[in-house]
C-alpha cells in the first residue's frame, strides 16, 4: 500500500514530491557528505601531518658476553686478545631505545597518537631529543662520542674494580659554535684542572662543571702544544634535557691501559651502555658467571670510579629486555622515578648506584640467595 498526503487544494500528493521534503532531504545529504568530507580530511591529516614530537621505542638488547657482526665477520662484542679470559654462560646484555622521527621528518599525527596508547613507547617533544639550532648529524656526532667515552670508561671502571692501575686524560675533540668555549679552548687542548682540582674522566669534568654553575666563570688549567695555562669560561645551562651547566665541547676521554680491551658495536650511541660494558668486561677476565647464567640485562652510565648514573628511557628498556628473554634487570637507582609502577610483567628489577653494587646482585642471583632484601624501585 502507498502512502499519501493531501495538500491544501485536496490534490493526492506523493511525500516524495513535496519540495520542503525534497529539500531537507537534499540538505540532510549534503550536510553528511560535508561530515564525512571532515571525517576523512582529519583522517588524512593525521595520517600524513607532522608532529612536534618524536617516539622512543624498544631497541636492539645485544648481549655482551656474546659476539656481533661487524662487516661480514662475525666478533666478540668485547675481546681482550692478550690476557686468560673464561668462557661464561647466561647473558650480561645492554639494553637501547629507537628514536621513531627526527627535525626533518617528524612522524605524523596518527603515528603519535598510536604510540600514545602502548605502554612499551614514549611521546616525547622533539625539542628535547633535537635542541633547536643541533642537527641530526650533529647530534648523531654527540651520540658517537659519548658511546667511544663510556667504552674508555667502561673499562677504567673495570679494571679499577679488579685493581688493575691505569692512567688517563682528557682530550678536546671540537668546541661546539656560539658556546661559552668558542674561541676559548681550542682541539686537542688537555683539561687538566677544574677549580683546582684534577679531573681525570669525563664524569669528573661534568661534576665540577654542574659544582661550578652559571653565575660565574670557572677556571680550567689546560695543557695546549706541551704548555699549561689558566683559562676562564663561564658555563650556561645546556639547551638538551636534563639542563645542567655546560662549557660546550666535545671531550674524548683519552686512557692508557696495561693491556687492550676493544668493544666493537656498530649504530648504537650514547652513554647508556657503560655499566653493561663493564660488568661484561669483569666476566669476561674472571673465572665463573657473574650471574650463574641468568638472563640478565641492564642499563645505567658508568664512571671511571664505579658510580652508575641515570639514562633515558628506562622504561622502553624494560620492554625491550622482557621481549628478549630477560628475567632479571639493572637499573640506575637515579631512575627509579620512572621505574617504580611501569616495570613489565615478568622481570624482576633491581635498583643499583654503583658497579660494585651491580654485582652483589649478579652474585646474588648466581648463589639463589634471598633477592627480597635487595634495592628496588619502589613506588
Amino acid at each position: 500500500m502507498s502512502l499519501f498526503t493531501v495538500d491544501a487544494r485536496g490534490d493526492a500528493v506523493d511525500p516524495h514530491d513535496d519540495p520542503i521534503v525534497v529539500d531537507a532531504r537534499q540538505r540532510g545529504r549534503r550536510v553528511g557528505w560535508l561530515l564525512l568530507s571532515l571525517t576523512l580530511f582529519g583522517v588524512f591529516g593525521l595520517a600524513v601531518l607532522p608532529s612536534p614530537y618524536v617516539i622512543e621505542r624498544p631497541g636492539p638488547v645485544i648481549d655482551t658476553l656474546g659476539s656481533v657482526t661487524v662487516g661480514d665477520e662475525e666478533v666478540p662484542l668485547i675481546e681482550i686478545p692478550t690476557e686468560p679470559t673464561y668462557d661464561t654462560a647466561g647473558t650480561l646484555s645492554l639494553t637501547t631505545v629507537t628514536i621513531y622521527g627526527n627535525r626533518e621528518q617528524p612522524p605524523s599525527w596518527f603515528e603519535v597518537i598510536r604510540a600514545w596508547l602502548d605502554p612499551s613507547q614514549a611521546v616525547v617533544p622533539i625539542d628535547a631529543v633535537f635542541p633547536p639550532g643541533v642537527s641530526t648529524e650533529d647530534r648523531r656526532e654527540q651520540s658517537r662520542i659519548d658511546m667511544e667515552n663510556s667504552q674508555q670508561e667502561a673499562i677504567a671502571a673495570a679494571l679499577r674494580t679488579l685493581g688493575e692501575p691505569y692512567e688517563s686524560q682528557l682530550r678536546v675533540v671540537e668546541t661546539l659554535e656560539g658556546s661559552p668555549a668558542e674561541g676559548v679552548v681550542r682541539g686537542d687542548d688537555i683539561i687538566l684542572e677544574v677549580n683546582d682540582e684534577p679531573v681525570r674522566d669525563v664524569t669528573a669534568l661534568r661534576a665540577a662543571i654542574a659544582d661550578n654553575g652559571t653565575a660565574e666563570p670557572a677556571t680550567l688549567t689546560l695543557l695546549r702544544n706541551g704548555s699549561e695555562r689558566t683559562i676562564e669560561v663561564t658555563p650556561q645551562l645546556s639547551d638538551a634535557e636534563p639542563r645542567v651547566p655546560v662549557i660546550g665541547v666535545l671531550i674524548a676521554g683519552e686512557y692508557v691501559f696495561p693491556f687492550e680491551v676493544t668493544i666493537e658495536l656498530e649504530n648504537v650511541g650514547g652513554p647508556s651502555a657503560g655499566m653493561m660494558f663493564a660488568l661484561g668486561i669483569i666476566d669476561t677476565l674472571t673465572p665463573d658467571s657473574l650471574a650463574g647464567g641468568a638472563e640478565v640485562a641492564g642499563t645505567g652510565t658508568i664512571a671511571a670510579d664505579g658510580t652508575v648514573g641515570p639514562i633515558g628511557g628506562i622504561v622502553q628498556k624494560m620492554h625491550g629486555a622482557v621481549g628478549a628473554g630477560a628475567d632479571w634487570f639493572l637499573a640506575p637507582l637515579a631512575n627509579c622515578g620512572e621505574v617504580a609502577g611501569s616495570i613489565p610483567s615478568g622481570l624482576e628489577v633491581f635498583a643499583v648506584g654503583t658497579l660494585d653494587e651491580a654485582i652483589g646482585v649478579l652474585e646474588a642471583i648466581a648463589d639463589g640467595d634471598d633477592l627480597e632484601e635487595l634495592p628496588r624501585c619502589e613506588g
